[in-house]
């Protein structure tokens, strides 16, 4: 009995290295440039194009408003809380907008970047600009894990 428990431990020893050797390749796509080498991109681009040009410039309507606001009178204050209400619909109703233009180009990437992800050996794939936004990656040799080229070519 006493063997039994010491070709235990040795037996998951034995064990471990096997559970490792499955491979996993992570690759990126930069899925804004592979939208815009889409066919029928566009209003989705002009409109996601209008809509940043436009909150930018309300946002800076508000700062201006908010200096004016912070000297003093409640006309300033009340235009201020105007301009910070119809900034924040006109976002929300952008968004709206950009969601509903997207989703029919966001199926055929998904389903793209899953076909060249599967045929490639890739088991995940993420966004290249969401992944430098949240630091997600922190290296990556682009080179040897960049999809966006196969994936526009199998869009085409």
């Amino acid at each position: 009995m006493n063997k039994a428990l010491l070709l235990l431990p040795l037996a998951l020893l034995a064990t471990v290295p096997h559970a490792q050797q499955t491979r996993s390749r992570v690759g990126i796509v930069n899925v804004q440039s592979v939208v815009k080498g889409m066919a029928g991109s566009k209003t989705y681009l002009d409109l996601n194009t209008k809509a940043t040009a436009d909150l930018k410039a309300r946002a800076a309507a508000i700062q201006t408003l908010a200096a004016k606001a912070a000297r003093g009178t409640a006309a300033d204050k009340s235009a201020l809380t105007k301009a910070q209400q119809a900034y924040a619909a006109s976002r929300t109703e952008y968004t709206r907008q950009i969601e509903a233009a997207f989703k029919p180009l966001a199926s055929k990437v998904n389903a793209s970047v899953a076909k060249v992800a599967k045929a490639n050996g890739y088991t995940i794939v993420l966004d290249e600009n969401v992944a430098a936004q949240t630091s997600l990656v922190v290296y990556a040799n682009k080179t040897a894990v960049d999809l966006t080229q196969a994936v526009l070519k199998d869009l085409k």
